[in-house]
């Protein structure tokens, strides 16, 4: 059953990312595009998406999902490197080819040579970034033996 309401979940997902423009690259570069000839409209999906979820986690505490388990706890509002270079990263991704994982995913019937390219390359880099990550960590901490002192 719980793969049924997957199903259907990411269905009405898809369903929605493509009604709303969220997979038209054009529509996209062109919301970003705020010096040029700026397209407004997604401001109303980003609403339409912030708002009712707002309510929605409002709600949660004390209630169970519907198909078990638990609600995820919200993370701690850290700022670190890891949400700044994430960051940038999605934000240069997004604005140079217009599209996200969500809708890259949802358009790939449809999109083109382009749009597979675009998941190729995100699936290269989700499998890469932990590595980098932990070689970023490392070169951050000082090693134990420079932690030694010299005899």
């Amino acid at each position: 059953m719980r793969i049924i309401y997957a199903f259907i979940a990411g269905g009405l997902f898809g369903a929605g990312l493509f009604i709303s423009g969220m997979t038209d690259t054009a529509k996209v570069q062109g919301w970003l595009d705020v010096f040029g000839e700026w397209d407004p409209t997604l401001a109303f999906v980003m609403g339409g998406a912030i708002i009712p979820m707002f309510f929605a986690w409002r709600m949660v505490p004390g209630r169970k999902p519907l198909v078990g388990g638990n609600f995820p706890t919200p993370p701690a509002p850290n700022l670190g490197r890891n949400l700044v270079v994430g960051s940038v990263l999605f934000g240069f991704g997004w604005g140079l080819a217009g599209l996200c994982p969500g809708p890259s995913i949802a358009s790939l019937t449809y999109g083109g040579v382009n749009h597979w390219i675009f998941v190729a390359a995100m699936m290269v880099g989700m499998l890469f970034a932990p590595k980098v990550r932990d070689a970023l960590d490392r070169m951050e901490k000082p090693s134990v033996d420079s932690q030694t002192p010299a005899q």
